[in-house]
């Protein structure tokens, strides 16, 4: 099957909970289509390059993905349905590290803390 990475953006005012419920029901909709979840993380709350529907910071998660096309399609549709998701990014890619990606090697991006975004 094909390989995917696929990144998900999701409002900076959803808690930690409900971002770990999007990350499961997309994973479902994955698995259920056929496919698997090879990777995933979670970056964190993020400032975002430039404001996007109001909101100045986002949860990043990310996905590793061998699943047919069918089912990405079908994990984007739902994706872009979602008014908690505010980007979404899906690319195919030859292999997936094993090994955390960059973003969470390294330790000097910019993290918002949870203080932040209810100041925000």
């Amino acid at each position: 099957m094909p390989l995917y990475e696929s990144t998900f953006i999701a409002r900076q005012d959803i808690s930690q909970a409900d971002v770990e419920r999007l990350t499961k029901e997309f994973s479902s909709i994955v698995e259920t289509n056929g496919g698997k979840i090879v990777k995933n993380e979670y970056w964190g709350l993020r400032n975002l390059a430039y404001v996007i529907q109001k909101n100045k910071k986002g949860h990043y998660v990310f996905f590793g993905l061998d699943a047919p096309a069918a089912a990405v399609k079908e994990m984007e549709r739902k994706i872009g349905l979602n008014e908690d998701v505010i980007r979404q990014l899906t690319v195919r890619v030859e292999a997936i590290s094993k090994e955390p990606s960059p973003v969470l090697q390294n330790n000097t991006y910019d993290v918002a803390t949870e203080e932040e975004v209810s100041n925000a």
